[in-house]
């Protein structure tokens, strides 16, 4: 929770900067605006790290293969990230780009699913000859 507070604060002060910079400085904003979304994202990375723990945990208790995990994850990480790299390609202008960006994330989401749905229809695979 004390985590989400600093990454508002951050958040509010890097977009007032700046929106303060924009009209004099427009080189400046960017480079105010890219060194918050690094420290917005170094903030993520301890809460990112206690949530693998807990995935890693789940899928000792149930069994789950570790690979398995680590692809589900991967595919998790591609979404944000597209989100993340889409939604500052908009907030420059280039929403025509963002929108490439997305669909790339798309694709790399179907090309990682493939072995998850390997996996599921190999196990309802074994389910229907137990039948």
């Amino acid at each position: 929770m004390a985590e989400m507070f600093k990454i508002i604060g951050v958040a509010f002060v890097t977009s007032i900067t700046a929106v303060l910079l924009k009209g004099t400085k427009p080189e400046l904003s960017f480079a105010v605006t890219i060194t918050g979304i690094i420290v917005i994202l170094l903030f993520l990375v301890d809460a990112l790290q206690g949530t693998i723990s807990v995935f890693t945990k789940i899928a000792q208790i149930t069994g789950i293969e570790n690979g398995l995990l680590k692809v589900l994850l991967k595919i998790v990480g591609v979404g944000y990230i597209t989100e993340f790299g889409a939604g500052i390609l908009n907030d420059f202008g280039s929403n025509s780009i963002a929108d490439k960006v997305v669909l790339g994330g798309k694709i790399t989401i179907v090309m990682l699913s493939i072995p998850v749905m390997e996996s599921l229809l190999s196990m309802i695979g074994g389910f229907l000859r137990l039948v």
